[in-house]
């Protein structure tokens, strides 16, 4: 079984592809614009993977109305070819930036949760996935997959991506800048528990489409994180910094134990002690 992933980013991407071994197939960028040399790549595949995220070469902010637009100019080519090829099972990867901003009294990340996208490329996310499952169909399934705060080191070596990471990195000027109040809570999620589902999704497809938010399932508070932080470095909490680019809330992790028998792998005890050795602690 071959596998093509396509829209590669620095992060996630490679741990897909190392996962995948000798069975992935790359899809370079320049690629999407040749429907010739992209059909002839899929010809073996029987699904696709796409990094359904802002392209990591852009110099546009999240905010940038040419951001939607350039999202949706890469993500047509992904869209076309697979109805040509008619055999692949699409795995579309993103965040839950798709979702509003976490209430406390309400239901999030699980059935009855909505969708809501948080800034412009969020849109842009969002409209290649509705695109994708109203083409789904039973011989050409398409799977969701939205992921929670995804923490982790780069294979190709630091600097570590996501919050405990800068956080680990701040700590050692003498503070970390706690977006927010501290009241909000986060749930994050190893990059590796990522790959892992995404792994089990390829194994199982669904019958014709579903949506699946990946976290641990666990939430902590950025007040209680960061106590972790400053009782281990005697460093500064500073409250109340810019939370716009920031995904609070829970994941409903019952949905991922139900459908693909997963349960987080990597504890944010981990997940925080990887964090400070790539920092150099």
């Amino acid at each position: 079984m071959k596998v093509a992933v396509s829209a590669p980013d620095h992060f996630v991407a490679p741990y897909i592809v190392e996962m995948l071994g000798k069975s992935a197939v790359a899809i370079p960028p320049e690629i999407l614009k040749d429907q010739l040399s992209l059909d002839a790549l899929l010809t073996s595949c029987t699904a696709l993977i796409h990094i359904n995220s802002r392209p990591a070469d852009s110099t546009l902010g999240r905010n940038d109305r040419e951001t939607l637009l350039r999202m949706r100019e890469y993500s047509r080519p992904v869209l076309d070819a697979v109805d040509r090829h008619g055999g692949l099972h699409l795995i579309i990867v993103g965040t839950l930036r798709v979702h509003p901003q976490w209430q406390p009294d309400e239901p999030y990340y699980g059935i009855d949760s909505t969708l809501a996208p948080r800034d412009v490329a969020a849109e842009g996310q969002l409209w290649m996935e509705e695109m994708a499952l109203e083409r789904a169909q039973a011989e050409r399934p398409v799977s969701i997959i939205r992921a929670s705060n995804v923490q982790g080191v780069p294979l190709e070596g630091p600097p570590g991506n996501g919050l405990l990471h800068t956080w680990a990195s701040e700590c050692m000027m003498g503070w970390v800048n706690v977006p927010g109040s501290g009241s909000e809570i986060k749930d994050f999620v190893h990059v590796q528990d990522l790959v892992s589902v995404i792994g089990a999704v390829l194994d199982s497809p669904p019958p014709t489409r579903e949506s699946i938010s990946v976290g641990s399932g666990k939430a902590i508070a950025m007040s209680d994180l960061a106590a972790i932080y400053t009782e281990r470095t005697d460093c500064e909490a500073e409250l109340n910094q810019d939370d716009s680019q920031e995904v609070f809330g829970v994941v409903d992790a019952r949905d991922l134990e139900m459908r693909l028998g997963f349960a987080p792998q990597i504890s944010l005890e981990e997940m925080i002690e990887e964090a400070f050795e790539a920092a150099g602690h």
